[in-house]
């Protein structure tokens, strides 16, 4: 289970900074003014995990469309995300690495797994100004529902 609790819709989650699988660090505050959807993954190269992510790349559009950043996000290395998105074949959705210190942003979500050193399975979804408007965590071995992902941010009011 996670070490704290889960954060909560309307709360305004800290800044971060991440490297991505195309080694460019990726920093929170630098999306300020678009919706941001963390989607948590707890492992690279896992058949659930990877068509979790290859459904964010599919709907890359989609949330192009309605202002929203698409991230992946685990504890794996960046080498490991580096090589996984290459065999994905993703383009535009980019992967971060939450492994130094290990979990750190994880944790500070409430959804680090300790017992397993990993993430929960999870959809965090931040406003444009940072605050959490949706979160759910789903079982370690359930695919996420992207189509309930897209209805919940068509459904926001633009700003």
């Amino acid at each position: 289970m996670a070490e704290k609790k889960v954060v909560a819709v309307g709360e305004r989650v800290r800044d971060f900074s991440l490297p991505a699988h195309d080694k460019k660090d990726v920093r929170l505050s630098t999306l300020r003014g678009k919706k941001v959807l963390l989607s948590w993954h707890p492992l690279s190269w896992t058949g659930i995990c990877t068509e979790q992510m290859k459904s964010l790349e599919k709907h890359r559009r989609d949330f192009a469309k309605l202002g929203v950043v698409a991230l992946g996000l685990s504890v794996d290395p960046v080498p490991a995300k580096t090589a996984w998105a290459a065999s994905m074949k993703l383009k535009e959705t980019r992967l971060l690495s939450d492994f130094w210190p290990h979990g750190k942003v994880a944790r500070s979500l409430g959804i680090f797994r300790k017992a397993e050193g990993i993430s929960q399975r999870a959809n965090i979804i931040l406003d444009e100004t940072g605050k959490v408007i949706f979160v759910k965590v789903y079982p370690i071995g359930k695919l996420p529902d992207i189509e309930e992902i897209l209805t919940f941010l068509k459904a926001q009011k633009p700003r």
